[in-house]
C-alpha cells in the first residue's frame, strides 16, 4: 500500500515482528521518527484539546438555553459524583481495602465498582449508595443480631425451666477465644475457620434443643449414640395423634428448623468475623477487655444470680457429651456380661413359683401411672378417691391387697424399658440395653411361669401395631396385639382401644375359656398414654361388643391440642385417664376374677415433666391383689401398705429388684446359670 494513501478509520493490526522490509530499509533518518512522532502527538493533543474546549463551550451554551429538565441531563455526571463522595465519607459504607474484601463483606461496602467513571450519564448505583445512613443502620443491626445469636447459642441451657435472664447475662469464654483466633488469622484461613466454627456451633445448638425436648418428655438429655431410633417412635406418635398430614408437616418443620439454625449460625459467625477484621484495632481492644473481665470474674467467683458470670457452658457441655458417649460404649460391653449372669437362670421349672401353683396370675402395666398421680395436688383428689372406692370394692368381693413403690428405669416415655426392667430383673434404661437383653436368654418373670410348664402364658398388647419378636424373649405362648383383639371402634389419640375393651377381649379370647391349666397373662393398658384426650368412659361390660359403641364417646371427647398444651388441663385430664384405667382393671377383677385370681399391677413410669414436674421422682405404685390371703402372707416382711394405695412412707425399691424378690417370696430356688 502507498504510504501517502490515507488509511481507513479502523484499528490497525500489528505488523509481524520480523518483517524483512523493515530490516532492509532501516536508515539513520528513520531513527528520528520517534521524535517526530512525539511532536505529532503534541500537535494532535493540542488540536483535540481545542476541539474539546469548543465542544464544552457549545454544551454550556446549550445548557443555559435549555429548560431545567434538559440542564439536568446535560450535566448528569455531577449529582452522581456528589452522591458518590457523600457515600464515601460515611464509615458504615466505606469500602475496605481489596486485600480484606470477601463476598460476605459486600453488604457493608458503599461504593459501586461498576459505576461509570467516564463520559456519559452516571449509573444509578445500588440501594446502599443511595441510602448510606439506612445501610449503615441495617449493617449494625445485622451485626448486633449476629452477636446476640452467637451468645445465645453459647449460653443456652438444656432444660426449659433454666431459661432465665440471669443465664444469658454472662461472659462466654468460647466467644473470647474465638474472637482472638479470628482477628489474627489471614483472610482465607479466617473465612474457613469462621464457616467451620459456625457450622459446629449450629450442630451444638441443635443438640441443645434436643436436650431441652428430651428433658421435658423423658427427664434426661439426648444420647447421641442411642436415641436416634426414638425419632421413628416420635413420628409414629405424631401420626397417631395428629394424623398423617400433621405428622408430615411436623417433620418438615423440624427439618427446616435444623437447616435454618445451621445456616444462620454459620452466617452469624462469618458476619462478626468480617466486622472484626475491618475494625481490627478496636476488635482487639474489646477482646482484651472482655477476656480480662472473664478472668477476673472467674478468679473471684462473681455471679449475678445462680451461675457465675464467667461461663464456659459450651466447653463443659462438649466434655459432658464426649464422656457420655464413652460411658455408653463401655456400658454396652459391661451390660452384655451382666445380662449373662442370672441368679435363677439355672433353676429347673419344678423349683420355680411353687407357692403360686393353681393361681391365675395377671401382671398389668398402667401407662404413665406414677407417684405424681397419687401425690400431686392437681390429680391427687380424683385419683385417691378412685383408689379408695376400688379398694372398698375389692374388699367387698373378698380380695386383699398390699402396695409399695418402685423406681422405674425410665421417665416420661419409653414404656418398654420399664416393662423389661420389671420382668427381667435387669436395669434397662436405654435402647441399647433393651436390644442386648431381648436378644439373649435371660430369664424373665413371665418366662419363669412358662418354664414351669404349669401355666399357659399370654400377652395382651393393644399398643403393639406390628410384629413383636420380643414375645419369644418374654416366654409368652401367644401374644394378642392391636390387630388380633377384634376392635372395630375408633382410636383414642395414641391409644388404639379403650382399656375396658382390651380387658373384655382378654376375657373373650383367653380368660373366659375352659383350660387344662391356669393362666398367666401380661396385659398393657394404654388409655392413660399422653396426650390424655379424648378419654374413654366406662360402660356396662355387656355393651362393649366389638368396640363400635365407642364412636360417640370418642367424638364427644376433648381435642388433644386443647389439652396437651394447657398446663392446667393436661394435669386434670392425666388424672382422669389414670382413674379410668384403674376403674377398668379393678372392675374387671371384681366381675371376672375368682378365688384363684392374683393380680400384680403397677405403673411403667412417671408422666412427662409438664405433668409430674421437673424435679419429680421416678417412683411408680405397685400393688399385689389376691383373693387367697395366704398369697399376701408370703410378702408380709416387705413392709408394704395394706390396700391398693401405697403410703408415702412405704418402701421404695429399684424396679429391677422386684423379679428376684417375687420369685424368692413364692417358693423359687436360686440356681445360677
Amino acid at each position: 500500500m502507498d504510504r501517502t494513501t490515507p488509511e481507513p478509520e479502523v484499528t490497525p493490526e500489528a505488523p509481524p515482528a520480523d518483517t524483512s522490509d523493515d530490516i532492509q530499509h532501516s536508515t539513520p533518518l528513520e531513527e528520528a521518527a520517534p521524535a517526530e512522532g512525539v511532536a505529532a502527538e503534541h500537535a494532535v493533543s493540542s488540536e483535540s484539546s481545542k476541539s474539546a474546549e469548543r465542544d464544552g463551550a457549545e454544551k454550556a451554551t446549550a445548557a443555559e438555553e435549555a429548560p431545567a429538565g434538559e440542564k439536568k441531563t446535560l450535566s448528569g455526571e455531577a449529582p452522581a459524583a456528589e452522591e458518590s463522595k457523600a457515600a464515601a465519607k460515611d464509615p458504615a459504607v466505606e469500602e475496605s481495602p481489596a486485600v480484606e474484601t470477601d463476598p460476605a463483606d459486600e453488604g457493608d461496602t458503599g461504593t459501586d465498582e461498576n459505576s461509570s467513571a467516564g463520559d456519559g450519564p452516571a449509573a444509578p448505583g445500588k440501594w446502599r449508595d443511595r441510602h448510606p445512613v439506612a445501610a449503615r443502620n441495617v449493617g449494625w443491626t445485622v451485626t448486633g443480631l449476629s452477636l446476640l445469636l452467637i451468645c445465645f447459642a453459647l449460653l443456652m441451657p438444656t432444660s426449659a425451666p433454666k431459661f432465665t435472664p440471669g443465664v444469658f447475662l454472662r461472659i462466654p469464654v468460647e466467644a473470647v477465644l474465638g474472637a482472638a483466633v479470628l482477628i489474627v488469622l489471614p483472610r482465607r484461613p479466617r473465612i474457613a475457620v469462621a464457616i467451620l466454627s459456625g457450622a459446629i456451633l449450629g450442630v451444638l445448638t441443635v443438640l441443645n434443643l434436643l436436650d431441652v425436648g428430651f428433658n421435658m418428655f423423658l427427664g434426661r438429655g439426648f444420647n447421641v449414640v442411642l436415641d436416634w431410633v426414638l425419632f421413628d417412635d416420635a413420628q409414629s406418635y405424631l401420626k397417631d395423634t395428629m394424623g398423617n398430614g400433621g405428622a408430615i408437616g411436623a417433620v418438615i418443620a423440624v427439618v427446616a428448623l435444623v437447616l435454618i439454625v445451621l445456616v444462620l449460625m454459620t452466617l452469624a459467625v462469618l458476619r462478626v468475623s468480617n466486622v472484626m477484621t475491618r475494625n481490627r484495632d478496636a476488635a482487639s481492644r474489646v477482646t482484651l477487655v472482655v477476656g480480662t473481665a472473664w478472668v477476673t470474674c472467674a478468679a473471684l467467683g462473681l455471679q449475678l444470680s445462680g451461675p457465675g458470670i464467667a461461663a464456659r457452658t459450651t466447653v463443659a457441655r462438649v466434655e459432658d457429651r464426649v464422656n457420655r458417649v464413652q460411658a455408653t460404649l463401655k456400658d454396652e460391653a459391661a451390660f452384655a456380661k451382666e445380662a449373662k449372669k442370672d441368679a435363677f437362670g439355672g433353676t429347673p421349672g419344678d423349683q420355680l413359683l411353687t407357692d403360686l401353683r393353681g393361681k391365675d396370675v395377671m401382671i398389668a402395666f398402667i401407662e404413665s401411672y406414677g407417684r405424681s398421680a397419687i401425690e400431686d395436688e392437681a390429680t391427687a383428689a380424683g385419683v385417691d378417691a378412685t383408689l379408695t372406692a376400688k379398694n372398698e370394692a375389692l374388699t367387698k368381693a373378698g380380695y386383699s391387697a398390699k402396695s409399695g413403690w418402685l423406681t422405674s428405669a425410665t421417665y416420661g416415655g419409653s414404656s418398654w424399658l420399664g416393662h423389661s426392667t420389671f420382668l427381667s430383673g435387669l436395669w434397662i434404661n436405654n435402647q441399647n440395653r433393651y436390644r442386648t437383653v431381648t436378644a439373649g436368654e435371660h430369664l424373665t418373670l413371665t418366662g419363669a411361669f412358662k418354664r414351669t410348664g404349669a401355666w399357659r402364658t399370654v400377652g395382651v398388647m393393644p399398643g403393639v401395631q406390628k410384629n413383636w419378636p420380643e414375645g419369644k424373649f418374654y416366654g409368652l405362648d401367644n401374644v394378642y396385639d392391636s390387630r388380633e383383639l377384634g376392635y372395630e371402634g375408633p382410636k383414642f389419640s395414641w391409644s388404639t382401644m379403650p382399656d375396658q375393651y382390651a380387658l373384655s377381649a382378654f376375657e373373650r379370647l383367653e380368660h373366659g375359656k375352659k383350660r387344662d391349666k391356669p393362666l398367666m397373662s401380661e396385659i398393657i393398658l394404654t388409655s392413660s398414654h399422653q396426650p390424655w384426650a379424648p378419654i374413654p368412659k366406662m360402660i356396662p361390660w355387656d355393651q362393649v361388643g366389638d368396640g363400635s359403641v365407642y364412636e360417640g364417646i370418642e367424638k364427644a371427647g376433648k381435642d388433644p391440642a386443647d389439652v396437651f398444651y394447657d398446663s392446667k388441663k393436661v394435669k386434670e385430664e392425666y388424672g382422669k385417664s389414670i382413674q379410668y384405667s384403674v376403674n377398668s382393671l379393678i372392675d374387671y377383677v371384681v366381675k371376672y376374677g375368682s378365688k384363684n385370681t392374683v393380680l400384680v399391677f403397677l405403673g411403667d413410669h412417671q408422666p412427662l415433666a409438664s405433668v409430674s414436674g421437673s424435679n419429680a421422682s421416678r417412683d411408680v405404685p405397685v400393688s399385689i391383689v389376691a383373693h387367697d390371703k395366704s398369697v399376701l402372707d408370703k410378702i408380709d416382711d416387705w413392709g408394704w401398705t395394706d390396700g391398693i394405695k401405697p403410703d408415702k412412707t412405704a418402701p421404695v425399691w429399684r424396679m429391677d429388684s422386684f423379679r428376684d424378690r417375687f420369685l424368692t417370696a413364692y417358693g423359687s430356688t436360686p440356681v445360677k446359670r
